[in-house]
């Protein structure tokens, strides 16, 4: 038997389960989170420093006003079609989401990134890719692993002191 750890496990993808998604702009990756996301470490202690990083980073931060307004607009509206909301905050940039899938993650972020990136961009004046490619995201356990992600994306816009309309819920 071997000790080897297995960093890179499967996702869990199915249907009916509950998905906590980070998703940030293209911008925001910078020389340090380009670090982190090579270290080896444990993935939720990785994604936990690159959280915190981008937090109190400029850099991307595009997620404001009239920007602001639209995306969470567009994420409600999508609430009973791409998949069953929760919460979500949209940081300056970078959004946590959790929601009850009711199709594949990666085509759910696919529409989602690729349907607000060119309003975004019109928006914002600007051109080129908007979100980055990639994303983190956490299969739901069980029910407290639920409400521990519910407070996390709820607490996130304060501990960042910013304002509280950051943050929507449906669930409550």
């Amino acid at each position: 038997m071997s000790n080897k750890r297995f960093h890179n496990l499967p996702h869990l993808d199915l249907a009916g389960h509950y998905q906590f998604v980070t998703f940030r702009t293209h911008d925001s990756i910078d020389d340090y989170l380009k670090k982190i996301a090579q270290e080896t470490t444990d993935p939720r202690r990785r994604q936990y420093r690159i959280d915190q990083h981008l937090d109190h980073s400029s850099d991307g931060a595009y997620l404001h006003g009239e920007v602001l307004t639209y995306l969470r607009d567009y994420l409600l509206e999508q609430h009973g079609k791409l998949y069953d909301l929760v919460c979500f905050s949209i940081m300056p940039n970078h959004v946590h989401i959790l929601f009850n899938q009711k199709r594949n993650l990666s085509a759910t972020l696919k529409i989602i990134k690729g349907s607000t990136a060119h309003t975004i961009n019109a928006i914002l004046n600007r051109k080129g890719t908007f979100w980055e490619s990639s994303y983190y995201d956490k299969a739901i356990r069980n029910e407290d692993h639920f409400v521990q992600t519910y407070e996390y994306i709820k607490n996130n816009p304060l501990k960042a002191e910013l304002e509280a309309e950051r943050f929507v819920s449906v669930y409550e």
